[in-house]
């Protein structure tokens, strides 16, 4: 500390002037007042410091700290001991421990009861660390603890009092000379845990955070309210980041299924809606961390091997709302398992098996499983999907340390940005004549058209012309997407199995979301109740992803946590009001539309970059074990080739397909023609969708390898969740996650639900 390691200092100088320091002893003035003696010890620099020199006084003998005597203390407190505070003969309580997930101290029992001084003094303390070791001096870091408001404003005025000289008066009147003088605190650069060296906290913060603050880099903290209008701008900046998630699914299905441009337009808003009203729900009931719920890419993989079937191939009428029934009827059986299984408690059963080495090969299993369609895709028009994927790798990769104006606009808005700008650069492109068909009529359809070149022509300005769509001139201005637009749902057997199991992997991957988000920003990480309310909130949202008709699941965006590390905003507010926006624009039909006629192409390079960023996070949960154990080298890495090679097997079994479905389908298209042969099809069609499937397959190995193979919980890195005692030991360590207080009173009887 910088009072004891100055002190030291200055007994070092004194002592080769031949002087003696002038250091007062500490004489009760009745019994033994551990609060008395903490104030003497401030003022004279003497807290948390081991002594190992001497110091003489008037002719007296030696000081031993290390003994705890003192012959200038009369001989009743002999036997104290000033660093513990208490008699060597009592049982000393023990020390402060260090947690072992985050690094924080965690308080184990209180050896001196302090009179705290300022914020600022104990800051000051903690950082006199470095001094203190360059004079060979080991300095114990104390640290700070809470007290009561009436406590603190006594000993900021008796702080300010005694600094306000050069000598302070001890309890007895006498004059202490101070042990350094005081500096001016620097200004919080919110570099505070680089300068400690390890997770120090004012104690001047709200007191309802229980000693768990946020991470120093987050610019807004996660019950921070900086004001509406810079609410309004984060929350736009939240959603912006990950506007190619939340938008471009529509792009994908909907043309898959047989829709017109006004069915993509609608689809767009209702997903706009489900994802506004989910995340909101998520804010308040599940477990209020700030992440955007919506349509995942988790459940795109089932829905078009379900829009691929055998049956739908060769429907001509009404093709799209068939489809999308059947969607509903298999996410809203398979949403109400998720559900079940986080309200009933079953989920914290199931997390005793769930670690990193089960979700990183899982969560880079759904991004992988889009490989056969991302390029292929793109391709179809590389002049416009090759200058988007090099653009967004130049704003993220080489610009994205750029900050203009104090915000890092390349990184955070690397996808709209880059959007925007070849979206202008087809337009011109259009309108200057380089994607014209050239006597090739675009009204009819490239299977129609005799001439070869015509058909390859019509197909490829299909892709690149960006006045294809007609949803602009379609689209109503104001709609309001409303429960069954599409019809009443379709429930059948062989597609309600797959969502079941898809919604075990859409868990997984929100599991891993939870835990990645809390350590970023460093809070206390959920219990198990808490996690089961968050999945069974999920499962209740993805019900209402299916009675609006989205065509996918909802559940948490697994790129939400790049959109935190990227924009440094982590407020719950701004999440809020963000999706609030969300819910206001679903109503206008003309931003929709508007979406809805990027040009495919476009679409699926930006989809290409996702995908990959997707597979990227889930290894980065890798991080959490120990990355050179052989083995989860060995887990992970045959999780993932047999995730690609055994989906690759049943998907050769499709051969007649290719003369129906375009090339990047045909890989969705095993379920119908799948080397699964039983007496029950509706059981044939599940079983060959399933291992046809790279998430689940991959999810299936690990799962089986990771709960099998012997290895430490280090090794394995298993997540370590709060005990739900921790809420009744000390209730604000996880006040971050509890509910409402009126909806924590409705569901007081349920532990699975975390209150």
């Amino acid at each position: 500390m910088e009072g004891g390691s100055n002190s030291e200092m200055k007994e070092r100088v004194e002592r080769q002037k031949g002087l003696n320091p002038k250091i007062e002893p500490f004489v009760p003035k009745k019994g033994h007042d551990p609060r008395e003696l903490k104030s003497w010890a401030k003022r004279t620099g003497f807290v948390s410091t081991t002594f190992s020199g001497e110091t003489e006084r008037g002719g007296l003998s030696r000081r031993d700290f290390d003994s705890g005597r003192d012959l200038n203390v009369r001989n009743e407190s002999a036997g104290f001991d000033l660093e513990r505070g208490v008699d060597k003969t009592e049982t000393v309580s023990p020390k402060i421990e260090l947690d072992p997930i985050l690094g924080r101290a965690r308080n184990r029992g209180v050896e001196i009861e302090p009179v705290l001084g300022s914020v600022d003094e104990g800051l000051r303390n903690v950082r006199g660390r470095g001094r203190g070791e360059n004079l060979g001096r080991r300095v114990e870091m104390e640290p700070i603890l809470r007290a009561h408001n009436e406590e603190r404003k006594d000993a900021m005025n008796e702080n300010e009092n005694d600094n306000s000289a050069n000598g302070a008066v001890n309890g007895n009147g006498h004059t202490a000379q101070a042990a350094a003088p005081v500096t001016e605190p620097r200004k919080d650069d919110g570099n505070v845990d680089e300068e400690v060296g390890m997770g120090v906290y004012l104690d001047g913060e709200d007191p309802s955070y229980g000693g768990w603050h946020q991470s120093p880099w987050i610019k807004c903290g996660l019950r921070e309210n900086p004001g509406l209008v810079p609410l309004m701008y984060y929350g736009l900046q939240h959603y912006l980041s990950l506007a190619g998630s939340l938008i471009f699914i529509p792009l994908i299905i909907v043309p898959t299924m047989g829709g017109s441009d006004k069915d993509t337009a609608n689809v767009v808003s209702t997903m706009l809606l489900v994802s506004g009203l989910t995340t909101i729900l998520h804010s308040y009931f599940g477990t209020r961390l700030p992440l955007v719920q919506g349509s995942s890419f988790v459940y795109l993989a089932p829905a078009l091997v379900i829009m691929n079937s055998e049956e739908y191939r060769n429907l001509a009428e009404h093709k799209f709302r068939y489809i999308m029934r059947e969607l509903q009827g298999a996410i809203i059986v398979g949403s109400i398992f998720q559900s079940f299984l986080g309200y009933s408690g079953l989920m914290s059963l199931f997390l005793r098996f769930i670690n990193p080495v089960v979700v990183a090969p899982t969560v880079a299993a759904v991004g992988l499983a889009f490989f056969s369609y991302g390029f292929p895709q793109a391709g179809s028009c590389v002049e416009i999907s090759l200058p988007q994927i090099l653009l967004i790798l130049i704003f993220t990769l080489y610009l994205g340390g750029i900050s203009i104006f104090g915000h890092r606009v390349f990184r955070i808005y690397a996808v709209p940005v880059s959007v925007i700008i070849i979206w202008a650069y087809a337009f011109f492109l259009t309108a200057g004549g380089a994607y014209n068909f050239k006597g090739c009529s675009p009204d009819i359809p490239s299977s129609n058209i005799l001439i070869d070149a015509c058909r390859k022509h019509a197909d490829t300005m299909r892709h690149c012309r960006t006045d294809v769509s007609n949803a602009m001139r379609t689209a109503a201005w104001v709609r309001i997407p409303y429960p069954f637009q599409w019809g009443v749902p379709t429930f059948r057997l062989r597609t309600s199995i797959i969502m079941v199991i898809v919604s075990l992997v859409a868990s997984i991957d929100s599991i891993g979301s939870y835990h990645s988000t809390a350590i970023r920003m460093n809070l206390k990480p959920p219990t198990p109740g808490i996690v089961s309310r968050g999945i069974g909130l999920e499962g209740f949202c993805s019900v209402l992803a299916g009675l609006w008709g989205t065509g996918t699941g909802s559940t948490t965006l697994t790129e939400n946590v790049h959109t935190i590390n990227a924009t440094k905003v982590a407020n719950r507010r701004a999440v809020q009001l963000g999706a609030a926006l969300l819910i206001l624009f679903s109503f206008v039909g003309k931003i929709g539309a508007i979406l809805a006629s990027i040009p495919q192409a476009l679409a699926a390079a930006v989809l290409c970059f996702i995908w990959a960023l997707i597979v990227a996070l889930g290894l980065a949960t890798l991080q959490y074990t120990q990355n050179a154990s052989s083995r989860n080298i060995i887990i992970v890495g045959v999780s993932l080739f047999f995730g690609l090679s055994v989906p690759a097997y049943f998907q050769q079994y499709a051969p007649e397909t290719s003369l129906i479905l375009p090339g990047y389908l045909i890989p969705y298209a095993a379920a119908s023609n799948g080397p699964v042969h039983t007496g029950n099809a509706q059981f044939n069609f599940a079983m060959n969708a399933l291992l046809s499937l790279n998430m689940v397959v991959t999810l299936l190995v690990s799962f089986i390898l990771d709960n099998t193979v012997p290895g430490s919980r280090q090794e394995r890195g298993v997540y370590v969740w709060s005990k739900a005692e921790d809420i009744k030991t000390d209730p604000s360590s996880l006040l971050d996650y509890s509910l409402p207080s009126r909806v924590a009173r409705c569901f007081h009887w349920a532990r699975c639900v975390g209150t």
